[in-house]
């Protein structure tokens, strides 16, 4: 690499990753400031447009995750946009066409092209913010939200125009906008996204406008449906749908993180009563048959340097373990306990979470169809949520604990870990009156003086106990809502959000998670992405969202 493609490089990493480095330092020189909700919302209403990325910013195309050089793909189908063509000499990026046409995940494989980069998309959109530098499935749902609340409607139109674009181009709403992600998908939020647009008064010129618009994402929403419905996402016979992973092997955006996958064999070992079968015994560095045992048992040490370096104390992690560490990345939950140790066990269970969202979905679309006037697509689609909801409520549902939990569909038997989608079934509509009067009832299992934990576990990843998140809370307080416990949500949006304004009159930003149990943004993870990343856009959305609740009058 030249000089000045290496200086140019080291600029696009420190614009990534913000002006919040050099916020952070002064602000831990001087006396923390009481929590200013006004402040707050400043800082939010900035940071749309410092979070906001597109084709022609050198910047969006930088992934702090996989040091590679800049690249760019294109689907093969379209002609090169006239923004695109200058990128090459004013970011240093090169331009390649992907090999075919995707219509559905797998099509094309990351191993197919020649190294990992991002996926052209049209329109400008938010990022999550730090390394996460490129438009996400479920984050986007929560930024949409917080967008049209702060009546930035084109920006959020044009971010699910975005993922109609991947729809067509790239097989499904994916992971993220990058080619390791072609194997995977994110939690389905795409019909409340396009609820909250349509569903906003001003985000399109007429009405005639508004249906075109629509039109056009139902077909694009029915698509992307069956994703969810492929032979890999069912669980089991159960009728209900799991996440699942098409790739194999370590994930290669965790290339920044390369202790990881040995992180947690050293913990298994040091853990044998909870390795449920994660490792086997292996060379550190393996000979030929090695390599060829470990292609069928473990993952390819030949095509992958986080493969190769995913050893420790004689052992390495299963394919099996991959294939759940894949799946719990499509979940968005990346790291719990909740689908055994690291939850690598994730692919085995039909999720809480993930049904009460293909519910809400498929009425989603029987209400669109209804809009649109086709009459017998309502019908189907009404039909797919009833049979859903009779599998949730067979399989998923607990009478004795009152409780919805995931359901371990290989051994046929309910989980025990409380986690906190447990009110899923609130927000998506699924739990009769008397339920939720039960899951009420248990708040305290995750309710914390800063909001809701994931977990009542201590396991010492970001996922779980004393940590809350953004999402999570707020389709916990949604669902009370919904359900008219509104002095329960009431309450929970005002520690979360009291959590959020502690942590930026400390330091003066937003971040991706807070603790919950101090009710500040002091979080140390034991193993996995240990940093909390500054931006934060779900944690900028919901903010807004939660103001509507408490009453606070944060809109300008």
């Amino acid at each position: 690499m030249s000089i000045s493609r290496l200086v140019l490089t080291g600029t696009l990493v420190a614009l990534c990753l913000g002006r919040a480095g050099t916020a952070q330092d002064s602000a831990t020189q001087a006396t923390p400031a009481a929590p200013d909700p006004a402040a707050t919302v400043a800082y939010i209403h900035k940071g749309w447009d410092e979070l906001s990325r597109s084709m022609t910013d050198c910047h969006s195309l930088v992934d702090v995750k996989v040091t590679t050089n800049p690249m760019l793909y294109l689907p093969a189908e379209i002609v090169m946009p006239d923004a695109v063509k200058g990128l090459a000499a004013e970011c240093g990026v090169k331009v390649v066409t992907l090999p075919k046409r995707i219509m559905k995940l797998g099509d094309v494989m990351p191993g197919q092209l020649m190294a990992p980069g991002l996926l052209y998309l049209p329109n400008k959109y938010v990022v999550p913010g730090g390394r996460f530098n490129e438009m996400y499935g479920w984050d986007s749902y929560f930024i949409v939200l917080g967008l049209v609340a702060d009546h930035r409607e084109e920006l959020a139109r044009g971010m699910v125009d975005n993922f109609f674009f991947e729809i067509e181009h790239y097989g499904a709403v994916l992971n993220a906008n990058r080619t390791y992600f072609l194997t995977r998908s994110q939690p389905p939020f795409l019909t409340s996204m396009m609820r909250a647009v349509y569903e906003d008064p001003v985000s399109f010129a007429n009405k005639a406008a508004a249906r075109a618009w629509l039109e056009r994402g139902y077909a694009l929403a029915s698509k992307d449906y069956e994703t969810w419905m492929r032979p890999e996402h069912k669980a089991g016979l159960t009728g209900l749908a799991r996440y699942f992973d098409l790739g194999e092997g370590p994930v290669p955006e965790m290339a920044d993180d390369s202790t990881y996958y040995s992180d947690v064999i050293r913990w298994l070992v040091a853990h044998p009563a909870q390795n449920p079968g994660f490792l086997i015994k292996s060379q550190e560095k393996p000979d030929a048959n090695e390599v060829v045992r470990l292609k069928k048992a473990s993952c390819d040490v030949t095509s992958s340097q986080v493969c190769m370096r995913a050893e420790a104390d004689g052992f390495r992690l299963t394919r099996d373990f991959y294939e759940g560490d894949r799946a719990m990345r499509e979940s968005g939950f990346d790291t719990s306990f909740r689908f055994e140790a690291f939850s690598g066990a994730t692919h085995h269970y039909a999720p809480v979470c993930l049904n009460s969202l293909l519910f809400r979905y498929e009425r989603d679309m029987a209400h669109f169809a209804h809009l649109l006037g086709r009459v017998e697509d309502a019908h189907m689609w009404e039909a797919r949520a009833k049979k859903r909801l009779a599998a949730i409520q067979q399989y998923l549902w607990v009478p004795k604990q009152g409780v919805f939990a995931d359901y371990d569909f290989t051994r046929r038997r309910a989980s025990t870990y409380a986690y906190v989608t447990s009110l899923y079934p609130l927000w998506a509509g699924v739990a009769t009156r008397e339920q939720a009067m039960q899951i009420e009832s248990k708040l305290n299992l995750f309710e914390r003086p800063g909001g809701l934990a994931m977990s009542n576990t201590a396991s010492g990843m970001q996922w779980d106990e004393p940590f809350g998140w953004a999402p999570t809370n707020w389709l916990a307080v949604a669902g009370l809502v919904a359900y008219q416990f509104k002095d329960d949500a009431t309450r929970v949006a005002g520690k979360f959000s009291q959590s959020v304004d502690r942590g930026f009159a400390k330091d003066g930003t937003i971040r991706e998670k807070y603790n919950v149990e101090t009710g500040n943004t002091d979080v140390k993870v034991t193993a996995g992405y240990k940093t909390n990343v500054i931006g934060f856009g779900w944690t900028n959305g919901v903010y807004l969202k939660m103001a509507e609740i408490t009453g606070a009058g944060s809109q300008p």
